[in-house]
């Protein structure tokens, strides 16, 4: 069967991709950013709210589905406070999310964040999560940290966190973290080899030329800035993308190709995120927004392990 899934905090849908391929089928969506639910709306047929999620006052109406899944960014908040529960007024995004699975009340979840959730505010964020998920919500709880070069054959250094819950509890049992897989894409594949606009390339005139002259050698991997200097990245993957690289900020990932020495471009991006080849980012969006949306977004083909796992479990008891 095909299970149903609602997104939130969509972005430009690396969540959405990874669930679809593992054949399930993404209702509604919600995203707040306008550029990123563009960029959405350019990829995606399906019902996408581009709002507040603090606006949807019920969520039930968006429909029922059998899976939600949250991005949400990680907030600070008073475990002290927290006790008011899920529709405490300060509207952490955690507590939205929370709000929507009590609402809909899904077969499954899941969350993705930041890897150092787990160490945020010095572990109590993540104890207050477990606690709502497990005694507030009634749903299992299991948490793990895959990177994308191990997980995902996708070789970009990508570790995030993942949270997988389920409603009937003695599932989670049945639940197996995906295993490592064996490395075989090379970054050759995902860069494309066409001499691009002048403007991804390094002039002579930047103030740094002299240092990227003298370091950048090798065509079989990437260099990042490092505020004041170059550093090869000696394990030949792709360091780990942000959403400042359209800023020309910290540990920008830096390639020579047969014209020059350059920045990787927004389509090589989320290609290094593993998105399909059918993405499109919209013709006028400026690339400032797509290096934001492409560093903000997840590894498609981890996502798609997940899913596949998570679909496996549920028609254990379909």
């Amino acid at each position: 069967m095909s299970y149903t899934v609602g997104s939130l905090f969509a972005g430009i849908g690396g969540i959405c991709y990874g669930f679809q391929q593992a054949n399930c089928e993404i209702k509604w969506a919600n995203e707040y950013n306008r550029k990123a639910c563009d960029t959405y709306e350019n990829n995606f047929s399906h019902e996408l709210h581009c709002q507040d999620i603090h606006e949807i006052k019920d969520p039930a109406k968006l429909g029922k589905v059998d899976i939600i899944t949250s991005g949400f960014p990680c907030q600070a908040f008073s475990v002290a406070g927290y006790r008011k529960g899920f529709n405490d007024p300060r509207g952490n995004l955690f507590f939205e999310t929370a709000r929507f699975i009590d609402a809909i009340k899904p077969k499954a979840f899941l969350l993705e964040n930041v890897k150092n959730l787990k160490g945020h505010d010095n572990g109590n964020t993540f104890r207050v999560i477990e606690e709502v998920i497990k005694n507030d919500l009634g749903y299992s709880f299991t948490s793990f940290i895959l990177n994308a070069k191990d997980y995902g054959n996708i070789p970009q250094t990508r570790e995030r966190i993942y949270i997988v819950g389920f409603k009937d509890k003695d599932l989670a049992n049945e639940f197996e973290i995906p295993g490592k897989v064996k490395l075989k894409k090379t970054i050759h594949q995902l860069i494309d080899s066409d001499q691009k606009d002048d403007k991804y390339y390094y002039q002579s005139d930047h103030q740094y030329y002299p240092e990227l002259i003298n370091t950048v050698k090798s065509k079989d991997t990437f260099y990042q800035w490092r505020r004041v200097y170059v550093r090869e990245n000696k394990s030949n993957v792709c360091p780990t993308l942000t959403a400042n690289m359209g800023t020309g900020g910290h540990n920008v990932p830096i390639i020579q190709d047969n014209f020059g020495i350059r920045k990787l471009t927004p389509e090589e991006c989320v290609n290094f995120q593993g998105f399909p080849k059918k993405f499109k980012f919209p013709k006028e969006m400026a690339n400032s927004h797509c290096y934001k949306q492409a560093g903000n977004s997840v590894v498609v083909p981890v996502i798609k392990r997940i899913a596949e796992e998570m679909v496996r479990v549920l028609e254990l008891k379909p």
